[in-house]
């Protein structure tokens, strides 16, 4: 399926880095590595940090390390390396102060039916990257997508990241790649379709030891990109460390999930 806007053309695009920004060493760090991994496999990067972490199930989790200095930490990498860099918006008025620093807009799938968000994003003239929820059809999120196509900006992009199983757990619907990419581009999000939320501790679960298996069937079934959280030390992440792959494991990992892509 041709797109008005895939930058990646017919190579497998990476979306990748931490959760969230948790520091400018820490961040770079991630970076400098997923730039010489990429490079290495041709494989097109984006890097992805969140500037805030607003969806937090305690009060005491980590939401981040404050926004202008996370978002300097984004627009340094996107300078240093030549690289595209994405993170999360969750309200209308954070579009424009994020667009400032980032080249795509990603908008979280409990947000993924906000339609003053989805406009403004649209209106920034930035890739929006809309993320389906949780507790929506693939076919639905062509609604999601028409907001944005509607407010005059065609560079949209859709992502899969699970679909809710009872009450603490992900299942990923490998019907929804064909679907929602007969829409628009379509993302395989492999670390979060991996979360087991809502645990009783208040810290959401993972099954990282599924991560190449969700991948390698997501590029098969049709995914045109992959997003996956990494950090060097996942046990030592201040957000969502339980479903995140140790970045020394990712290396692997693409070079098979760009021999998969490459026969799809």
């Amino acid at each position: 399926m041709t797109h008005p806007y895939w930058p990646a053309g017919r190579s497998l695009q990476i979306i990748a880095g931490p959760c969230a920004i948790e520091g400018e060493q820490m961040a770079h760090e991630i970076a400098d590595r997923l730039v010489e991994m990429c490079t290495e496999l041709d494989l097109p990067l984006i890097f992805k940090g969140s500037y805030r972490k607003a969806n937090r199930s305690r009060l005491d989790s980590f939401t981040g390390i404050g926004d202008e200095k996370a978002l300097g930490i984004l627009s340094d990498i996107r300078a240093r390396h030549g690289i595209s860099v994405t993170t999360d918006i969750h309200s209308a008025d954070e579009a424009a102060l994020a667009a400032q620093a980032v080249d795509v807009l990603q908008i979280p799938a409990f947000l993924c039916r906000q339609t003053d968000l989805l406009v403004a994003a649209a209106e920034t003239g930035k890739v929006v990257n809309i993320k389906k929820g949780q507790f929506l059809s693939p076919s639905a999120m062509a609604f999601a997508a028409a907001k944005v196509r509607e407010s005059g900006n065609d560079k949209v992009w859709l992502t899969e990241r699970g679909t809710m199983l009872g009450y603490g757990d992900l299942v990923v619907d490998m019907r929804s790649f064909p679907e929602m990419g007969a829409i628009a581009p379509v993302i395989a999000d492999v670390t979060h379709s991996l979360q087991q939320p809502n645990q009783s501790s208040g810290v959401t679960g993972g099954k990282p030891q599924l991560i190449s298996t969700i991948a390698r069937a997501a590029v098969a079934a049709g995914a045109q990109g992959v997003f996956i959280e990494t950090h060097p030390r996942p046990s030592e992440a201040k957000s969502d460390g339980a479903n995140m792959l140790p970045l020394d494991e990712l290396p692997a990992l693409l070079r098979s999930l760009k021999a998969i892509h490459a026969i799809v």
